[in-house]
């Protein structure tokens, strides 16, 4: 049997984005076959080095385009920056799995079916954008999500609070409202793919919050005060609503949690 790190960390390398897809889904379906085995961990990827393609250029968030809903541009812009998004998942997923040792072999066993899903939703909304006439890189795009990846890099309780619980959770909150706004252009395509999409992030948001408390469990932590502690440390400005609490609450976060988010 092979280690499963060194097929993570390849595919997390992988610059072409077919590669990276192929790549990810063949160690994701390895795993499940029980092809690999979670063995010597070693050293993970440096966390400045994910695999990703020349293009889109990366830029600062307010260079990037606008998005909008009234022209085939606006929505091919919208769904470049969903693309992006998900292209990013794939990274963070990956690298969760290969950067943290002495972890149940469940926590890989997530991971790697949250880089599979990320995979899946990707093409998706690439193959929408090329029914649009576009295609991923043809936008510039920022690179927020990867940097909080960077800074949680040293803590896998902080990355499951701050990643899944804070920006994948943002997506549960914007994801109907740009439904809407989609179906009200007619776009019903998408408003389908972004269905699949909001289900298989609920369920990453609640693998989060659970490996989130295991951590807190195992260092002796109370959750929700550790979690509230982390916003005010990493984001003091705090977080900007509306929630979609009847996703948020289906991916395990409790009561007392969203009444101290909307709050805030």
């Amino acid at each position: 049997m092979n280690n499963l790190f060194e097929p993570v960390r390849h595919a997390l390398l992988a610059a072409d984005v077919d590669e990276k897809l192929r790549l990810t889904r063949e160690v994701a379906a390895a795993f499940r076959r029980g092809e690999l085995k979670v063995a010597k961990f070693e050293s993970p990827v440096a966390v400045e080095k994910p695999g990703r393609p020349p293009l889109p250029k990366l830029v600062r968030a307010k260079h990037v385009p606008k998005r909008g809903f009234g022209t085939q541009e606006g929505r091919a812009i919208m769904m470049h920056a969903i693309a992006h998004i998900e292209f990013n998942a794939i990274n963070l997923a990956l690298d969760a799995v290969q950067r943290f040792g002495d972890m149940p072999e469940q926590f890989y066993a997530d991971w790697l079916q949250i880089a599979d899903e990320e995979a899946y939703h990707f093409e998706l909304i690439r193959a929408h954008m090329r029914h649009l006439g576009n295609d991923y890189g043809d936008y510039d795009a920022h690179n927020g999500l990867w940097e909080m990846c960077e800074k949680t890099a040293h803590d896998v309780l902080i990355r499951m609070a701050l990643v899944p619980r804070v920006l994948e959770a943002r997506g549960l909150d914007v994801t109907p409202g740009i439904q809407k706004k989609l179906s009200q252009v007619g776009d019903h395509n998408a408003v389908s793919l972004l269905d699949i999409i909001l289900r298989d992030e609920i369920g990453h948001v609640e693998i989060g919050n659970r490996w989130f408390r295991y951590c807190c469990r195992e260092r002796s932590l109370k959750p929700e005060p550790t979690f509230f502690e982390l916003l005010d440390e990493y984001y003091p400005k705090g977080l900007m609503g509306p929630f979609n609490l009847d996703a948020r609450e289906k991916a395990g976060f409790s009561k007392y949690e969203l009444g101290l988010l909307t709050q805030k």
